[in-house]
């Protein structure tokens, strides 16, 4: 799964205030009414505020780290599993039900490409143990049931990042010539 978006903002998309180091940014990724996907970045302030048009995705809440001069602005572009899932996954980033369970199913996905390592269950059980095989980084996954409720929300959110599966339409039947 790959998509292209636009980096991190450098402002506020509702004020128009420029966001500095440690300020608490909502992120949301929403399906436009154009069909196009939007990532929008509010800070938190002004989140309660916001309704964009369009189906939100994913939301989720990090602090503001300005981009280092170094770094490569077309490589964080590239929106994939693996970089949506770091990500959503990240200990700075608050969780809501959506990312969680973006989250949940992005680490299966991941895991079965050998992307993501499972390395058990937290102290308290409630959280399975990822490190990523990447940067060993060490990430913690609030443990869900997979239920099938849990497929079809998830596919909900999927359809409206990459699009519904297209459905193949049977063809009729032609009618035989009469003899």
């Amino acid at each position: 799964m790959e998509m292209y978006l636009q980096p991190l903002a450098a402002s506020c998309f509702v004020s128009g205030e420029p966001f500095v180091e440690g300020a608490r940014i909502a992120s949301y990724l929403v399906r436009a009414t154009t069909l196009e996907i939007v990532r929008y970045d509010v800070l938190e302030a002004r989140a309660a505020g916001f309704a964009p048009e369009g189906f939100v995705a994913c939301r989720w809440v990090h602090v503001f780290k300005p981009r280092r001069s170094d770094e490569n602005a077309d490589r964080t572009l590239k929106l994939t599993a693996e970089n949506l899932f770091v990500a959503l996954a990240d200990p700075a980033t608050e969780p809501t039900p959506e990312s969680t369970r973006l989250v949940q199913f992005l680490a299966l996905m991941l895991e079965r490409k050998k992307l993501l390592r499972p390395r058990g269950r937290s102290a308290d059980g409630r959280r399975d143990v990822f490190e990523h095989a990447k940067t060993k980084q060490i990430f913690e996954v609030p443990a869900g049931e997979f239920t099938p409720e849990f497929f079809v929300a998830v596919q909900e959110q999927l359809s409206v990042l990459v699009g519904a599966p297209q459905v193949k339409e049977e063809a009729e039947p032609t009618p035989t010539s009469a003899k």
